[in-house]
């Protein structure tokens, strides 16, 4: 049965009456969460809508609004601009604060994640925050005015076409984002942060997803939304950025898992668990939870899969080669030798037995894993060769190496 959704509205920061969409589960919210649109977008658009309907399906009640001057909103959008963004969240937040209850999850699209960003420590029940496609700086939106910008500033205003849409842009709008400082609010956030950006987005680069993470403290995550655009308009992007989004929040924000009570959803939290289940997102696509950390595993598109995520066996090489890394630091920080990084490529193949001079299974196909180890730093050769052999001590390595026993029994409760 598909989410609820209601019709509101509630004053925005100028007092013009902004048109809002609230996204309801069936039962009573566990939370409450905002979302942001993208610049000139409306909370319309098919990516919000997607996410808002699949957190509401996990019990998340979303709010969903047009900035002033957009969509069904009064007010007049060419006396806004990024910091009258900024104020018509913290109005919409207190809306629900007042009406229902604060929003626990901030969620950004395009330049609507800038505003999450800035908007987040003003609203104090916020836990965690999202951004989609979002500019490290508001100011990355002047690209859109840069055939107009001679007008803008010889008249103080000028029409522009966004979209295919004309918009009235005026020297305030343009005077405001080159005065915000975003990414030095960034590093005092103290919220959990999910970055989400497409590697090939043409609207908003990928060095700004970078800028964010970067600037950001932890607790933070990036997923990457590979063959995306920059406005989710495919189904199965929007329906994927959804269905990470809401198994990484649900960490955050005290959601149970689907099916779950309170109980089991906080054993999951333990370290040293890992849940996996089927995400239903594509065929093969898995959602992971291990601790308090969201990923994703999948099959490629030629074998059937979405390729939403990395395989089995990427997951295991990268197990061993995380596992490598760390292992080489420990031991060269307690050595006090000049290890810069550490960094390892693997890969994974199937051999013939026969072909493995040193093996003691002589028949059948055995499992292959070649490992390059790269060591950065003033090291000298014996402190090279000695960093080689550690690396085969690396707990991963020695459990592959060693006879494992997996017990494999029924639990109705996963």
């Amino acid at each position: 049965m598909r989410p609820k959704s209601e019709k509101l509205t509630f004053p925005g920061s100028d007092g013009a009456d902004l048109a809002a969409r609230l996204d309801l589960p069936e039962g009573p919210p566990a939370a409450y969460a905002l979302f942001a649109h993208c610049f000139t977008c409306t909370k319309d658009i098919f990516a919000a809508a997607r996410i808002a309907e699949g957190l509401a399906e996990r019990g998340i009640a979303v709010l969903r609004f047009d900035f002033t001057g957009l969509g069904h909103s009064q007010g007049e959008f060419a006396n806004t601009n990024f910091s009258s963004n900024v104020e018509d969240l913290v109005r919409a937040a207190d809306f629900l604060r007042q009406t229902r209850e604060a929003p626990a999850l901030l969620i950004g699209h395009s330049l609507g994640g800038a505003a999450v960003l800035a908007a987040a420590g003003r609203i104090p029940e916020v836990k965690a925050v999202v951004t989609i496609g979002a500019p490290a700086e508001p100011e990355h939106v002047r690209a859109h005015f840069t055939n107009y910008s001679t007008e803008i500033e010889a008249r103080g205003e000028a029409e522009v076409l966004l979209a295919g849409r004309p918009f009235r842009i005026k020297k305030q709008f343009l005077d405001d984002i080159e005065g915000f400082r975003l990414v030095e609010r960034i590093g005092e956030l103290k919220r959990a942060l999910l970055v989400m950006h497409a590697p090939l987005d043409q609207t908003v680069g990928i060095d700004n997803a970078t800028a964010i993470f970067v600037a950001a403290k932890h607790p933070k995550s990036f997923v990457s939304l590979d063959g995306a655009d920059h406005l989710l308009t495919r189904r199965e992007d929007a329906a994927y950025a959804a269905e990470v989004l809401t198994a990484w929040a649900g960490r955050f924000i005290g959601l149970a898992a689907p099916g779950k009570d309170d109980a089991t959803s906080a054993s999951e939290a333990e370290e040293g668990l890992v849940v996996v289940r089927e995400s239903g997102v594509s065929k093969f696509t898995q959602s992971i939870s291990a601790g308090r950390h969201a990923l994703t595993a999948d099959e490629p598109a030629a074998l059937g899969g979405g390729g939403k995520g990395p395989t089995p066996y990427d997951l295991l090489l990268a197990s061993l080669g995380a596992c490598t890394t760390m292992t080489l630091r420990m031991y060269a920080d307690r050595k006090k030798w000049p290890l810069a990084r550490a960094s390892v490529a693997l890969r994974h193949e199937k051999i013939h037995a026969e072909d493995c001079a040193h093996c003691e299974t002589k028949d059948g196909k055995l499992d292959r894993i070649t490992r390059k180890i790269a060591l950065d730093g003033d090291l000298d050769d014996e402190q090279r060769s000695r960093l080689l052999e550690i690396a085969d001590k690396c707990p991963v390595h020695r459990t592959l190496h060693s006879e494992v026993i997996i017990e494999t029994e029924s639990d109705d409760t996963v």
